[in-house]
């Protein structure tokens, strides 16, 4: 499904970062290690590269992948891309001082609560998650994101997923979006920010 969405000419959501990555740049370290979960087209890995971190980047698209590391040539840094299913992916423990997942609820349940412990235990202590999505509010705007309402986040799910963190901040809110073809309109969104206690 998604090489097939991906394989469109041009780039889905746009190849500037997402919104809530420029809003949170103050948590983009140099030299900070940082993980960006489900990159697709490389978008947020390369905007965090241009600030100076060292970045991985994992998909499950090839042809995401191709774009991304395009992107990457032209604007001139390096992102370490790598093709995997994250429902497999290797959650180094210790291993990141950031972790970044926007717009990452293509799952549900089972499997969101397998991906929460993973970047969890990826997180060095100290480090922060930068996550961002939809609530369930965002099924009846229709303008990005999956179709099943159960994938979205609430305020509630985050803080019980993440209890064990330190909130920095934690807000569901409206915005209108225009992030390519992908994220186009008026959107019910969710942001966490959290520290992994030391």
């Amino acid at each position: 499904m998604w090489n097939e969405r991906y394989e469109q000419p041009g780039y889905l959501f746009g190849t500037e970062p997402a919104q809530f990555l420029r809003d949170h740049s103050g948590y983009l370290k140099p030299d900070a290690k940082a993980l960006a979960v489900a990159d697709g087209e490389g978008r947020n890995s390369v905007f965090m590269a241009q600030a100076g971190l060292d970045v991985t980047a994992m998909d499950y698209s090839h042809i995401a992948i191709e774009k991304a590391k395009a992107l990457a040539m032209a604007r001139e840094v390096s992102v370490s891309f790598n093709e995997a299913d994250i429902n497999s992916w290797d959650w180094q423990e210790n291993s990141f001082d950031l972790v970044v997942a926007i717009f990452i609820q293509f799952v549900g349940a089972t499997i969101r609560d397998q991906i929460f412990n993973g970047i969890k235990r990826t997180l060095k202590p100290g480090g922060v998650l930068m996550l961002h999505g939809y609530t369930p509010e965002q099924i009846a705007f229709g303008t990005g994101g999956p179709s099943q309402a159960e994938n979205m986040y609430t305020l509630e799910i985050l803080e019980r997923a993440f209890g064990g963190f330190e909130i920095l901040e934690l807000s569901a809110y409206q915005r209108d979006l225009d992030e390519g073809d992908g994220h186009c309109g008026k959107s019910a969104l969710i942001d966490l920010v959290a520290r992994k206690p030391k």
